[in-house]
């Protein structure tokens, strides 16, 4: 009589599961942060073809216009920091050189007035278009439009350097813009290459091309009401930087409160955007990348800064005119 052996696989034991899970969940958790370093440093790249994108195009409008661009004009008899007459900042008249002459001519009569000191607001008709070439890839809010001064407001992530001090210079008045700039804690002269009203030729750069940001980069704000980060506003940390490396503006990212001034901000110093709310004057260069901020240089070439460079040397950096140099930090 012959005897048949049957086999019973038998199943996997919940102790066996479990082990399995766990070892699982390990490579993921080893996985997870390499996948989000390889995001990060393709994200930081694009940021950085974006900023040598604008670089680029500051230098065509000088080749059109004999000097770099204004930060943002400002039409007879209207202060810098009046929201609701201020003229249009540099991301709008640097369209036609970004490939984006379609939505520039849109409003071009606008921006010709402009241009002339005449105070026609049309061009803001473009405020709450989203322009590709001014988004950080890595900026988490930067889908959030901000509703201010009668419309919506598209955001953006980069800003014309004014210089560390005054916007217009030190006199206050944007019609007779002292291109010197005022002098600081006695670091030197703080003129920007693109002030209110006026933009330098790249060869009046005293500091050397090379050695002075003509690009930073901003943040846009977390939350709806607060302007930070809105390519087209032509306000300070929000199309530009002004008044950023004196006071309580210590440096790219810092985590001080009350860093940026801008009406109906948030301060926000846990995230390293600090703000004043009392009203225009302020804005520092801020991003969405760990511990530094990306820039280009007036000679177009683009360069990363840490976090913790100096209150001191990023004065230097974004001065113009201040006689001093600075080593790499």
């Amino acid at each position: 009589m012959r005897l048949s052996l049957s086999r019973t696989r038998s199943a996997f034991t919940l102790i066996e599961l479990l082990v399995v899970i766990a070892i699982i969940a390990i490579l993921i958790g080893l996985l997870l942060p390499a996948v989000q370093k390889v995001r990060e440093a393709a994200a930081r790249s694009a940021c950085q073809n974006n900023v040598s994108q604008l670089a680029k195009a500051c230098h065509m409008y000088q080749d059109s216009y004999k000097t770099l661009p204004p930060s943002v004009l400002i039409p007879n008899g209207v202060g810098w920091t009046d929201e609701n007459n201020a003229g249009p900042p540099w991301t709008v008249l640097i369209l036609p050189f970004i490939e984006q002459s379609n939505l520039y001519n849109l409003v071009q009569p606008s921006i010709v007035n402009q241009l002339n000191k005449i105070n026609d607001q049309n061009w803001r008709n473009l405020s709450d278009r989203v322009v590709k070439t001014y988004r950080c890839p890595s900026e988490a809010n930067i889908d959030t439009l901000v509703n201010r001064a009668g419309r919506n407001w598209a955001r953006g992530n980069y800003g014309a350097n004014a210089g560390p001090g005054d916007p217009t210079g030190g006199t206050g008045n944007p019609q007779a813009v002292n291109i010197a700039g005022g002098n600081y804690n006695g670091w030197g002269y703080s003129g920007g290459p693109m002030m209110v009203n006026v933009g330098r030729a790249i060869e009046r750069v005293e500091d050397g091309s090379a050695n002075v940001i003509m690009v930073n980069h901003l943040r846009a704000a977390p939350n709806g009401g607060d302007m930070r980060g809105t390519w087209a506003f032509p306000m300070p940390g929000c199309s530009y930087t002004a008044n950023h490396a004196v006071g309580d503006a210590y440096g790219p990212n810092d985590t001080g409160c009350c860093s940026d001034d801008l009406a109906a901000c948030t301060d926000r110093p846990d995230i390293a955007m600090g703000c004043w709310n009392g009203g225009w004057g302020q804005g520092e260069a801020r991003s969405a990348h760990t511990g530094q901020v990306i820039a280009a240089m007036c000679d177009g070439s683009v360069r990363t800064f840490r976090s913790s460079v100096s209150q001191q040397t990023w004065y230097w950096i974004n001065s113009a005119n201040d006689g001093q140099t600075w080593t790499d930090q």
